[in-house]
């Protein structure tokens, strides 16, 4: 006799369940207890722990300490509020402060339902059909997305997305849709200007000869490729070497790192721009293995700053406005909404609420934090 797997949804009912009765668990008893891998049981505590239901402990999870009456009081204040579904392709790397950024802003405001997915259309479609109540979800009031955007599998979602009768905001991602090719609103970070950012930076520091190291799979790689050649063009620079690589996760990242590094040595690259974080420390790992010097002999410049200041040395690093970017994105949704937001501050004079509010596309700045590994040459 097979048991079927339970759905995704029922697990982690379950898996809140089994806390609760026993207060606190460990990822190992809690596997064994599903039936299912410990990566699994990681991937639903992290969804289960930004959604707030849980609470991180080492190696587990537990309930959140509350003071008397608060949750009563937090489940009394959620009636009559929206509900917004948020979906982003990733819960362990740049979203989850995305995230934090979100649930701020919604507090007191509305009630946030998280689903992770994937740079999957289909996946992302699917998630999002389930919020919105196509399979029996819970039929949200608004959706916060960050949907793939290239390809015309992402153009017909991005024309789904505004043909739905609710209103959506897209995080660090544009999209038009219908036959005027109107834009969706949005919130984004100018990865361009960010790039540029670390041209200029690399230039002041006295280097010619740099180079620029993308992810493949990355929807930000186009804008951090214009940002950096445009200002490297009207500063001169010789960008000789501009390289697309799989992602650190992949099996052939070793044999690209190595390429990046050997080409760095044939061409005379002092400095080079890397996205994201986890490829750029990867690199300077094996440059140091090479006898490299970082950054005597090569500087590197890293792209999102998640985790580039842990690095040996800490890595100078472009860092996008992640918090604000999913507080931005609640904003512009409550307003759409109809809502003047938690602050008790109303909106400013002549600003417009609700289904007549013109179609906002915000882009916020990102900063460069300067660190060890550009040094002066």
């Amino acid at each position: 006799m097979t048991h079927e797997a339970p759905l995704p949804s029922e697990r982690r009912e379950r898996l809140i369940s089994r806390v609760r009765e026993t207060g606190s668990a460990r990822v190992s008893d809690l596997s064994r207890w599903l039936g299912v891998t410990p990566v699994t049981v990681r991937r639903d505590l992290a969804l289960l722990v930004l959604e707030g239901t849980l609470e991180k402990v080492h190696g587990g999870a537990r309930i959140p300490a509350r003071a008397p009456g608060r949750q009563e009081a937090e489940d009394a204040a959620d009636v009559g509020q929206p509900t917004i579904g948020v979906v982003v392709p990733s819960l362990d790397y740049y979203w989850p402060e995305v995230i934090r950024g979100a649930r701020a802003a919604a507090h007191g405001t509305a009630r946030l339902i998280l689903r992770g997915g994937s740079y999957d259309v289909d996946q992302i479609r699917h998630q999002l059909a389930a919020l919105v109540g196509d399979d029996g979800g819970p039929g949200v009031d608004g959706l916060l997305v960050a949907p793939p955007v290239d390809g015309p599998d992402a153009t017909a979602l991005g024309d789904w997305l505004a043909d739905l009768d609710l209103p959506v905001v897209l995080m660090e991602r544009r999209l038009a849709a219908g036959p005027y090719r109107e834009p969706l609103e949005s919130v984004a970070t100018d990865h361009a200007l960010g790039s540029g950012t670390a041209a200029r930076h690399l230039a002041e520091r006295g280097h010619r000869q740099v180079g620029l190291v993308t992810s493949r799979t990355s929807p930000t790689s186009a804008a951090v490729r214009h940002g950096f050649c445009t200002v490297a063009d009207e500063l001169e620079l010789d960008v000789v070497l501009d390289l697309e690589t799989v992602p650190l996760s992949d099996a052939g990242w070793a044999g690209d790192a190595a390429s990046v590094l050997d080409k760095c040595a044939e061409t005379g690259v002092t400095a080079l721009l890397v996205h994201s974080d986890r490829e750029a420390i990867s690199l300077v790992e094996q440059a140091r293995e090479r006898g490299v010097r970082v950054p005597a002999d090569l500087a590197v410049v890293a792209y999102d700053d998640e985790v580039a200041g842990l690095a040996d040395p800490p890595l100078t690093a472009v860092s996008p406005p992640k918090a604000a970017i999913g507080a931005g994105a609640v904003e512009l949704l409550t307003r759409r909404l109809g809502i003047a937001g938690a602050d008790g501050d109303g909106v400013a004079a002549g600003a417009v609420l609700g289904a007549d509010r013109p179609v906002h596309r915000i882009e916020l700045s990102p900063r460069l934090n300067v660190r060890a590994s550009s040094g002066a040459r």
